[in-house]
């Protein structure tokens, strides 16, 4: 059996811990819904383990209950769970923290489990937790009855933001009970990242608990749907879960902060990271003026919200973005060209990490999935979309022609696809002041929100 050979090979190179992985239908419908066919199935994966090693444990991602639950009643879950014999399957309830599934199983069907969070697709950049589903969640799943959770972990797509979701995850594995206090666990969070405490700071990480930090339900989907990172059109989605002034209001705590902790780097990340959300705040607003202007067929007050968006807003965020080292497209780019062992190699590396973030495939497969906001990508990506954008929708209003979507689809994958094939170098070094960047952002947009002028 394939499978077989293939564990004797791998154990023979890397040796073992017993713990083999191994998903059958993860996105994918089998092709019978039969509880024989799928126990059979599941058996003979099982079989070809411990023909090999007679201790074997199989681990598997829950994802695929989760993800197509109108096919996988009880009799086929029980009949996959089923067919291993209890304690030789291990679980990843993958995305827990959101929609997990050990409820609706009766706990994997008396097999073992590890209570995972997710928490982002795709590596995504933007604000965001759910971080008292987080608190509560592993305690909820150990008491359920007839448990057989046997621990926690962490299944995120890509890591490298949102630290203090992934501090509260992992402090959660030595702890019996939940934290009994969010907002004071927040605080002493906030005074550890920047080795002093601050009111000010503090402060500013209580409102990012109680708005971003705090999605619950089906908005908890760990991807970021700001319009700033997708396509244009004109029936983007705007709503967000909390109350954006909570995120304006860091923004400015935060920058009252500066004068004591600017010295931090952790301090300094944060700052590019809450201005970074507090711009994708503005951006939506700005959207929401520039369809409202173009649906009234209003001409002037169209090219004003449009020219802030896509030429003062977006250029303005990509030097906030380029003061910190850990929001360059060129790190990104070089770190894929780093793995290869010859210059063609690392041409072709590059080029898959420029898919990755945009087009995911020459096609554009699974556009923008993997969004991030990153300096380069936003002059040389983003803008130049909304741009377009706000060219065409001139132009339709001029010419008194109805905007098309599919035809503006088609030209934006022309800059899509032409960033993705360039080979442009772009710094690694942090360029500019982050404070002083900020700072000038923060005294020319918050004053007009403030005003209701956005």
């Amino acid at each position: 059996m394939v499978g077989s050979l293939f564990l004797r090979e791998l154990t023979k190179e890397f040796g073992t811990d017993h713990i083999y992985g191994a998903d059958t239908f993860n996105e994918m419908q089998p092709p019978s819904s039969e509880p024989s066919y799928l126990a059979a199935t599941t058996a003979a994966v099982y079989q070809a383990m411990i023909a090999v090693d007679p201790d074997a444990v199989w681990l598997l991602q829950g994802w695929l209950f989760q993800h197509q639950p109108e096919f996988w009643g009880p009799a086929q879950v029980g009949a996959l769970l089923g067919a291993v014999p209890r304690g030789r399957l291990l679980v990843l309830d993958l995305f827990a923290e959101s929609q997990p599934v050990y409820v609706r199983t009766a706990s994997f069907q008396g097999q073992p489990f590890i209570w995972c969070m997710l928490h982002n697709f795709g590596g995504n950049h933007g604000l965001f937790g759910a971080l008292e589903s987080v608190n509560r969640g592993p305690t909820a799943a150990r008491l359920f009855p007839n448990s057989t959770m046997v621990g926690t972990g962490m299944t995120p797509e890509g890591i490298g933001q949102n630290e203090v979701v992934y501090a509260l995850m992992a402090e959660l594995g030595w702890r019996k009970d939940p934290v009994a206090d969010l907002g004071a666990w927040v605080t002493g969070f906030a005074a550890r990242r920047y080795g002093v405490s601050h009111g000010d700071a503090e402060a500013a990480w209580r409102l990012l608990l109680r708005s971003v930090y705090n999605c619950s339900g089906e908005g908890c989907s760990g991807h970021n749907r700001s319009p700033l990172v997708r396509r244009p059109s004109l029936q983007m989605v705007t709503d967000v879960w909390y109350n954006r002034s909570d995120v304006l209001e860091a923004w400015r705590l935060l920058l009252t902060a500066t004068p004591t902790l600017a010295t931090s780097p952790a301090f300094c990340y944060d700052l590019v990271d809450v201005t970074r959300q507090a711009v994708q705040e503005l951006v939506s607003l700005y959207y929401e003026e520039v369809r409202t202007a173009y649906l009234n067929k209003e001409l002037v007050p169209l090219m004003r919200a449009g020219g802030v968006l896509a030429y003062e807003l977006l250029p303005a965020l990509d030097k906030v973005l380029a003061s910190d080292s850990h929001f360059l497209l060129g790190s990104w780019l070089e770190q894929a060209r780093g793995a290869a062992v010859s210059e063609t190699e690392a041409r072709f590396y590059e080029q898959n990490s420029r898919y990755q973030l945009t087009l995911w495939g020459p096609e554009g497969n699974i556009l923008d999935y993997a969004n991030k906001q990153l300096a380069g990508l936003v002059a040389d990506y983003y803008a130049p979309r909304w741009r377009l954008f706000m060219e065409t929708l001139v132009e339709s209003l001029v010419q008194g022609i109805p905007f098309q979507q599919h035809q503006f689809d088609k030209n934006a994958f022309q800059l899509e696809q032409t960033f993705a094939l360039s080979t442009k170098r772009y710094p690694s070094r942090p360029q500019g002041d982050t404070v002083d960047l900020a700072k000038k952002l923060f005294l020319k947009y918050y004053p007009r929100w403030v005003a209701g002028a956005l």
